[in-house]
């Protein structure tokens, strides 16, 4: 199995930056799709980006695009979520997820198999 661990989440004002890191320590991913999801308290698990094994295909939620970028790293086994003008309505636990094989699309939670523990991001106004 890959286990799949979160890190960069914290407290930044609106207009502010982090990122986000995902990481399977002794484990590959890099013959999956990987994505970012979100949850904020009394919502759904809603979709935030994704990037297919090789990095040619990427997608984003209209909510993130032109603000968050998605990228891996094959070598080091590491995928990224570089968020920027993060607004309060980005205040969510952010969740790294792998790929399954049987995946139909690209934005469904059920279109992935392992997720991390998730990490806080709390933007503040």
């Amino acid at each position: 199995q890959v286990e799949l661990r979160e890190s960069g989440g914290g407290l930044v004002q609106a207009g502010g930056s982090l990122r986000l890191s995902c990481a399977a320590p002794g484990r590959t991913f890099r013959n999956y799709n990987m994505g970012w999801f979100r949850q904020a308290p009394g919502k759904e698990r809603e979709f935030v980006a994704v990037i297919n094994w090789s990095g040619s295909i990427i997608h984003y939620s209209d909510s993130v695009k032109g603000r968050f970028t998605i990228s891996r790293d094959n070598a080091a086994n590491l995928v990224a979520l570089q968020m920027n003008s993060l607004k309060p309505e980005d205040t969510a636990a952010y969740y790294c997820a792998k790929g399954s094989v049987h995946a139909r699309g690209w934005f469904s939670i059920y279109d992935y198999d392992r997720w991390g523990q998730g990490t806080q991001v709390t933007v503040s106004s």
